[in-house]
Protein backbone atom coordinates (compact mmCIF):
# COMPACT_ATOMS: atom_id res chain seq x y z
CA UNK A 1 0.00 0.00 0.00
CA UNK A 2 1.28 3.45 -0.91
CA UNK A 3 1.42 5.42 1.77
CA UNK A 4 -0.32 8.98 1.34
CA UNK A 5 0.64 12.42 3.24
CA UNK A 6 -2.34 12.63 5.70
CA UNK A 7 -3.30 16.22 4.03
CA UNK A 8 -2.17 15.57 0.55
CA UNK A 9 -4.11 18.39 -0.54
CA UNK A 10 -1.31 20.46 -0.38
CA UNK A 11 0.65 18.35 -2.66
CA UNK A 12 -2.40 17.45 -4.94
CA UNK A 13 -3.89 20.49 -5.26
CA UNK A 14 -0.83 22.72 -5.46
CA UNK A 15 -0.91 25.03 -9.28
CA UNK A 16 2.41 26.99 -9.18
CA UNK A 17 5.38 25.17 -8.31
CA UNK A 18 8.98 26.31 -7.58
CA UNK A 19 11.17 22.98 -8.18
CA UNK A 20 14.93 23.44 -6.81
CA UNK A 21 17.34 20.57 -8.13
CA UNK A 22 20.83 20.89 -6.43
CA UNK A 23 24.06 20.35 -7.90
CA UNK A 24 24.58 16.25 -6.62
CA UNK A 25 21.26 15.99 -8.96
CA UNK A 26 22.69 17.70 -12.46
CA UNK A 27 26.18 16.80 -12.46
CA UNK A 28 28.27 13.73 -13.47
CA UNK A 29 30.04 13.23 -9.76
CA UNK A 30 31.38 16.38 -10.31
CA UNK A 31 32.83 15.82 -13.82
CA UNK A 32 30.46 18.74 -15.37
CA UNK A 33 26.78 18.45 -16.20
CA UNK A 34 24.83 15.11 -16.17
CA UNK A 35 23.09 15.82 -19.58
CA UNK A 36 21.21 12.86 -19.54
CA UNK A 37 20.16 13.65 -15.45
CA UNK A 38 19.20 16.91 -16.94
CA UNK A 39 16.84 15.33 -19.81
CA UNK A 40 15.44 13.13 -17.27
CA UNK A 41 14.71 15.84 -14.74
CA UNK A 42 12.98 17.62 -17.86
CA UNK A 43 10.93 14.61 -18.66
CA UNK A 44 9.35 15.09 -15.36
CA UNK A 45 8.55 18.85 -15.30
CA UNK A 46 7.11 18.53 -18.76
CA UNK A 47 4.84 15.77 -17.29
CA UNK A 48 3.83 18.29 -14.55
CA UNK A 49 3.96 21.01 -16.92
CA UNK A 50 1.32 19.40 -19.80
CA UNK A 51 -0.84 18.52 -16.44
CA UNK A 52 -1.10 21.99 -15.89
CA UNK A 53 0.75 23.32 -13.21
CA UNK A 54 2.93 26.03 -13.36
CA UNK A 55 6.68 25.20 -12.77
CA UNK A 56 9.52 27.71 -11.83
CA UNK A 57 13.05 25.91 -11.68
CA UNK A 58 15.84 26.82 -9.59
CA UNK A 59 18.89 25.18 -10.97
CA UNK A 60 21.95 24.60 -9.62
CA UNK A 61 25.12 23.60 -11.43
CA UNK A 62 27.03 26.30 -13.11
CA UNK A 63 29.77 26.02 -10.38
CA UNK A 64 30.24 22.83 -11.43
CA UNK A 65 29.94 22.88 -14.89
CA UNK A 66 32.44 25.99 -15.21
CA UNK A 67 35.27 24.14 -12.90
CA UNK A 68 35.10 21.58 -15.18
CA UNK A 69 35.25 23.70 -18.81
CA UNK A 70 38.50 25.37 -16.68
CA UNK A 71 39.52 22.03 -15.51
CA UNK A 72 40.01 23.06 -12.58
CA UNK A 73 40.81 20.68 -9.52
CA UNK A 74 38.63 21.81 -6.82
CA UNK A 75 36.31 24.38 -6.44
CA UNK A 76 36.91 28.00 -5.81
CA UNK A 77 37.13 29.57 -2.22
CA UNK A 78 37.85 33.21 -3.31
CA UNK A 79 34.46 35.11 -4.25
CA UNK A 80 36.24 36.17 -7.74
CA UNK A 81 36.84 32.61 -8.59
CA UNK A 82 33.30 31.92 -7.79
CA UNK A 83 32.12 34.11 -9.85
CA UNK A 84 34.06 33.90 -12.68
CA UNK A 85 33.60 29.95 -12.67
CA UNK A 86 29.55 30.52 -12.24
CA UNK A 87 29.83 32.61 -15.86
CA UNK A 88 32.14 30.14 -17.58
CA UNK A 89 29.44 27.09 -16.08
CA UNK A 90 26.21 29.06 -16.13
CA UNK A 91 26.46 29.16 -20.67
CA UNK A 92 26.58 25.36 -20.47
CA UNK A 93 23.55 25.11 -17.73
CA UNK A 94 21.03 27.61 -20.03
CA UNK A 95 21.72 25.64 -23.05
CA UNK A 96 21.11 22.33 -21.18
CA UNK A 97 17.81 23.68 -19.93
CA UNK A 98 16.47 24.82 -23.57
CA UNK A 99 17.71 21.89 -25.14
CA UNK A 100 15.74 19.51 -23.52
CA UNK A 101 12.64 21.54 -22.88
CA UNK A 102 12.78 22.12 -26.58
CA UNK A 103 12.48 18.79 -26.97
CA UNK A 104 9.30 18.86 -25.36
CA UNK A 105 7.95 21.67 -27.24
CA UNK A 106 7.81 24.13 -23.99
CA UNK A 107 10.36 27.33 -23.97
CA UNK A 108 12.25 28.31 -21.28
CA UNK A 109 13.67 31.53 -19.59
CA UNK A 110 16.60 32.34 -18.12
CA UNK A 111 16.39 34.63 -15.20
CA UNK A 112 19.20 35.89 -13.09
CA UNK A 113 18.67 37.53 -9.35
CA UNK A 114 20.60 39.00 -6.79
CA UNK A 115 19.73 40.35 -3.34
CA UNK A 116 19.66 43.67 -4.71
CA UNK A 117 16.95 42.99 -7.39
CA UNK A 118 14.81 41.81 -4.07
CA UNK A 119 15.96 44.81 -1.80
CA UNK A 120 15.08 47.74 -4.22
CA UNK A 121 11.36 48.19 -4.26
CA UNK A 122 10.99 49.04 -8.48
CA UNK A 123 13.54 46.31 -9.22
CA UNK A 124 11.39 43.68 -6.85
CA UNK A 125 8.41 45.13 -8.44
CA UNK A 126 9.55 44.76 -12.09
CA UNK A 127 11.46 41.15 -11.71
CA UNK A 128 7.86 39.90 -10.23
CA UNK A 129 5.93 41.59 -13.38
CA UNK A 130 8.55 39.42 -15.74
CA UNK A 131 7.78 36.18 -13.67
CA UNK A 132 4.09 36.65 -13.68
CA UNK A 133 4.24 37.18 -17.85
CA UNK A 134 6.39 34.22 -18.68
CA UNK A 135 3.84 32.28 -16.16
CA UNK A 136 1.29 33.32 -18.21
CA UNK A 137 2.78 32.63 -21.58
CA UNK A 138 3.51 28.99 -20.30
CA UNK A 139 7.04 29.59 -20.54
CA UNK A 140 9.71 27.80 -17.82
CA UNK A 141 11.81 30.56 -15.92
CA UNK A 142 14.98 28.92 -14.92
CA UNK A 143 16.48 30.87 -12.52
CA UNK A 144 19.85 31.30 -10.77
CA UNK A 145 21.65 33.57 -8.48
CA UNK A 146 23.57 36.09 -10.60
CA UNK A 147 26.85 34.94 -8.69
CA UNK A 148 28.95 37.65 -11.10
CA UNK A 149 27.64 40.75 -9.54
CA UNK A 150 26.80 39.67 -6.57
CA UNK A 151 29.16 40.50 -3.15
CA UNK A 152 30.20 38.65 -0.61
CA UNK A 153 28.40 40.54 2.06
CA UNK A 154 24.79 41.04 0.12
CA UNK A 155 23.93 37.67 -1.45
CA UNK A 156 21.81 34.71 -1.50
CA UNK A 157 24.50 32.32 -0.51
CA UNK A 158 22.80 29.18 -2.09
CA UNK A 159 20.16 28.19 -4.28
CA UNK A 160 17.73 27.25 -1.61
CA UNK A 161 17.45 30.21 0.08
CA UNK A 162 16.93 31.56 -3.75
CA UNK A 163 14.30 29.64 -4.12
CA UNK A 164 12.67 30.06 -1.17
CA UNK A 165 12.50 34.14 -2.20
CA UNK A 166 10.83 33.47 -5.78
CA UNK A 167 8.26 31.14 -4.21
CA UNK A 168 7.32 34.45 -1.80
CA UNK A 169 7.98 36.74 -4.67
CA UNK A 170 4.98 34.94 -7.22
CA UNK A 171 3.09 33.23 -4.38
CA UNK A 172 3.59 29.69 -4.71
CA UNK A 173 1.40 27.30 -3.41
CA UNK A 174 4.40 24.52 -3.01
CA UNK A 175 8.26 24.98 -2.84
CA UNK A 176 10.06 21.49 -3.68
CA UNK A 177 13.46 20.97 -3.15
CA UNK A 178 15.12 18.09 -4.45
CA UNK A 179 18.53 16.47 -3.21
CA UNK A 180 20.93 13.85 -2.74
CA UNK A 181 19.19 13.19 1.01
CA UNK A 182 16.09 11.56 1.90
CA UNK A 183 14.47 14.47 3.63
CA UNK A 184 14.81 15.60 7.53
CA UNK A 185 15.95 13.53 10.18
CA UNK A 186 15.16 13.99 14.06
CA UNK A 187 19.10 13.81 14.35
CA UNK A 188 22.54 13.66 11.99
CA UNK A 189 22.12 10.32 10.46
CA UNK A 190 25.55 10.27 9.18
CA UNK A 191 26.62 9.95 13.35
CA UNK A 192 23.08 8.85 14.42
CA UNK A 193 22.41 5.16 12.97
CA UNK A 194 19.20 5.58 14.92
CA UNK A 195 18.05 9.02 13.60
CA UNK A 196 14.52 8.77 12.09
CA UNK A 197 12.74 10.56 8.79
CA UNK A 198 10.80 12.68 9.65
CA UNK A 199 7.53 13.16 7.32
CA UNK A 200 6.22 16.07 8.06
CA UNK A 201 7.35 18.72 10.29
CA UNK A 202 5.95 22.47 11.19
CA UNK A 203 8.48 24.68 9.15
CA UNK A 204 8.58 27.04 12.73
CA UNK A 205 9.80 24.55 14.89
CA UNK A 206 13.01 25.99 16.49
CA UNK A 207 14.43 22.24 17.24
CA UNK A 208 14.91 21.95 13.45
CA UNK A 209 17.86 23.84 13.40
CA UNK A 210 19.15 21.32 16.11
CA UNK A 211 18.89 18.48 14.02
CA UNK A 212 20.29 19.77 11.03
CA UNK A 213 24.08 18.52 9.96
CA UNK A 214 26.18 20.01 7.04
CA UNK A 215 26.46 20.12 3.39
CA UNK A 216 28.52 18.54 0.61
CA UNK A 217 31.02 19.92 -1.46
CA UNK A 218 30.14 20.93 -4.83
CA UNK A 219 26.90 22.40 -3.38
CA UNK A 220 26.35 24.86 -0.71
CA UNK A 221 23.35 24.05 0.81
CA UNK A 222 23.18 21.81 3.49
CA UNK A 223 20.00 20.77 5.50
CA UNK A 224 20.36 23.61 7.74
CA UNK A 225 20.39 25.99 5.07
CA UNK A 226 16.72 23.75 3.40
CA UNK A 227 15.63 24.01 7.13
CA UNK A 228 15.92 27.84 6.93
CA UNK A 229 14.57 28.33 3.16
CA UNK A 230 11.51 26.09 4.68
CA UNK A 231 10.95 29.02 6.96
CA UNK A 232 11.34 31.57 4.42
CA UNK A 233 8.46 30.41 2.57
CA UNK A 234 6.52 29.44 5.54
CA UNK A 235 6.30 33.06 6.21
CA UNK A 236 4.98 33.70 2.86
CA UNK A 237 2.12 30.47 3.39
CA UNK A 238 4.10 28.41 1.00
CA UNK A 239 4.63 24.62 2.25
CA UNK A 240 8.00 22.94 1.23
CA UNK A 241 8.80 19.56 0.42
CA UNK A 242 12.51 18.44 1.21
CA UNK A 243 12.90 15.12 -0.95
CA UNK A 244 15.47 12.68 -2.47
CA UNK A 245 15.67 13.39 -6.40
CA UNK A 246 17.32 9.95 -7.04
CA UNK A 247 13.82 8.74 -6.00
CA UNK A 248 12.29 7.28 -9.03
CA UNK A 249 9.59 9.82 -10.53
CA UNK A 250 9.81 11.69 -7.51
CA UNK A 251 7.75 14.87 -8.99
CA UNK A 252 4.75 12.69 -10.39
CA UNK A 253 4.52 10.50 -6.87
CA UNK A 254 4.26 13.55 -5.41
CA UNK A 255 2.29 15.54 -6.74
CA UNK A 256 -0.21 12.57 -6.06
CA UNK A 257 0.71 13.20 -2.34
CA UNK A 258 2.95 10.02 -1.73
CA UNK A 259 4.97 10.38 1.76
CA UNK A 260 8.41 10.92 -0.01
CA UNK A 261 10.63 13.36 1.98
CA UNK A 262 9.63 15.57 4.48
CA UNK A 263 6.66 17.88 4.10
CA UNK A 264 7.59 21.21 5.83
CA UNK A 265 3.96 22.73 6.73
CA UNK A 266 3.43 26.89 7.03
CA UNK A 267 0.73 28.00 9.18
CA UNK A 268 1.06 31.19 7.98
CA UNK A 269 -1.88 32.83 5.69
CA UNK A 270 -0.88 34.56 2.66
CA UNK A 271 0.81 37.93 3.28
CA UNK A 272 0.50 41.21 0.86
CA UNK A 273 3.15 41.81 -1.77
CA UNK A 274 4.29 44.69 0.30
CA UNK A 275 4.91 41.71 3.16
CA UNK A 276 6.86 39.71 0.76
CA UNK A 277 9.33 42.21 -0.44
CA UNK A 278 9.76 43.33 3.11
CA UNK A 279 10.16 39.97 4.10
CA UNK A 280 12.52 39.33 0.92
CA UNK A 281 15.52 41.39 2.60
CA UNK A 282 18.16 39.54 3.81
CA UNK A 283 20.28 42.63 4.91
CA UNK A 284 19.14 45.02 7.69
CA UNK A 285 19.68 48.70 7.70
CA UNK A 286 19.70 48.13 11.86
CA UNK A 287 17.89 46.58 14.90
CA UNK A 288 15.34 47.18 17.10
CA UNK A 289 15.19 45.47 20.57
CA UNK A 290 11.38 45.29 21.69
CA UNK A 291 10.14 44.62 25.18
CA UNK A 292 7.93 41.35 26.30
CA UNK A 293 5.04 43.92 25.70
CA UNK A 294 5.88 44.98 21.97
CA UNK A 295 6.05 41.26 20.85
CA UNK A 296 2.94 40.24 22.75
CA UNK A 297 1.52 43.04 21.10
CA UNK A 298 3.17 42.71 17.36
CA UNK A 299 2.03 38.66 16.98
CA UNK A 300 -0.77 37.70 19.13
CA UNK A 301 -2.88 41.16 18.58
CA UNK A 302 -1.47 42.06 15.36
CA UNK A 303 -0.68 45.95 16.57
CA UNK A 304 1.81 48.86 15.42
CA UNK A 305 5.27 48.61 16.97
CA UNK A 306 5.43 52.19 19.33
CA UNK A 307 8.76 53.97 20.43
CA UNK A 308 7.79 52.53 24.31
CA UNK A 309 8.21 49.00 23.70
CA UNK A 310 11.85 49.45 21.79
CA UNK A 311 14.21 48.85 24.70
CA UNK A 312 17.73 49.12 22.36
CA UNK A 313 18.46 51.00 18.78
CA UNK A 314 21.24 49.36 17.09
CA UNK A 315 23.01 50.40 13.46
CA UNK A 316 22.56 53.50 11.48
CA UNK A 317 19.28 54.17 9.27
CA UNK A 318 17.21 56.58 8.04
CA UNK A 319 13.97 57.16 7.65
CA UNK A 320 12.20 54.66 5.45
CA UNK A 321 14.95 51.86 5.84
CA UNK A 322 14.30 48.47 6.40
CA UNK A 323 15.03 46.75 9.89
CA UNK A 324 14.49 43.93 11.47
CA UNK A 325 13.09 43.84 15.35
CA UNK A 326 14.07 41.42 18.12
CA UNK A 327 13.02 40.24 21.46
CA UNK A 328 15.65 40.54 24.37
CA UNK A 329 16.78 37.05 23.67
CA UNK A 330 17.54 38.02 20.40
CA UNK A 331 15.06 36.10 18.17
CA UNK A 332 13.69 37.91 15.58
CA UNK A 333 10.18 39.25 15.24
CA UNK A 334 9.42 40.99 12.43
CA UNK A 335 10.84 43.17 10.22
CA UNK A 336 9.62 46.19 8.65
CA UNK A 337 10.05 49.71 7.58
CA UNK A 338 10.93 52.50 10.25
CA UNK A 339 9.10 55.79 10.70
CA UNK A 340 12.55 57.67 12.19
CA UNK A 341 16.19 57.33 11.78
CA UNK A 342 18.30 55.78 13.86
CA UNK A 343 19.11 58.98 15.93
CA UNK A 344 15.23 60.11 16.61
CA UNK A 345 14.68 56.31 17.41
CA UNK A 346 16.98 56.11 19.88
CA UNK A 347 16.49 59.76 21.27
CA UNK A 348 12.28 58.01 22.03
CA UNK A 349 13.11 54.55 22.99
CA UNK A 350 10.95 53.70 25.73
CA UNK A 351 8.65 57.03 25.54
CA UNK A 352 4.84 57.04 25.71
CA UNK A 353 3.12 59.03 22.43
CA UNK A 354 2.59 62.23 24.13
CA UNK A 355 5.84 61.98 25.17
CA UNK A 356 7.34 61.33 21.74
CA UNK A 357 5.72 64.64 20.49
CA UNK A 358 7.65 66.67 23.69
CA UNK A 359 11.21 65.57 22.21
CA UNK A 360 11.02 65.93 18.83
CA UNK A 361 8.04 68.01 18.22
CA UNK A 362 5.33 67.44 15.31
CA UNK A 363 5.95 63.89 13.89
CA UNK A 364 4.16 62.46 10.58
CA UNK A 365 3.69 59.15 12.73
CA UNK A 366 3.55 57.88 16.16
CA UNK A 367 4.25 54.49 15.49
CA UNK A 368 8.02 53.15 15.32
CA UNK A 369 6.81 50.73 12.29
CA UNK A 370 3.41 50.83 11.19
CA UNK A 371 1.32 47.29 11.17
CA UNK A 372 1.08 48.01 7.28
CA UNK A 373 4.78 48.03 6.57
CA UNK A 374 5.97 44.97 8.85
CA UNK A 375 6.76 41.45 8.12
CA UNK A 376 5.95 39.13 11.08
CA UNK A 377 8.19 35.68 11.97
Amino acid sequence: MIEVFEDKRVLTQSKRIVVKIGSALLTANGEGLDLEAISHWAEQLAQLHFQGHEILLVSSGAVAEGMVRMQLPARPTDLPGLQACAAIGQMGLVQAWSSVFEQHHIRSAQILITHDDLADRRRYLNSCDALHHLIDWRVIPVINENDTVATNEIRFGDNDTLAAMVAAQVQADLLIILTDQNGMYDADPRSNPEAKLMHTVRAMDEQLFEMAGGGGVLGRGGMVTKVRAARLAAKAGCPTIIANGDTENVLHRLMKGEVIGTLFTSDNDRITAHQQWLAAHLQMAGRLVLDDGAVRAIKKEKRSLLPVGVKEVEGHFDRGDVVECVDLQGVRIAVGRVNFSSRSAALIKGLSSDKVQQVLGQVRSLEMIHRNHMAIY
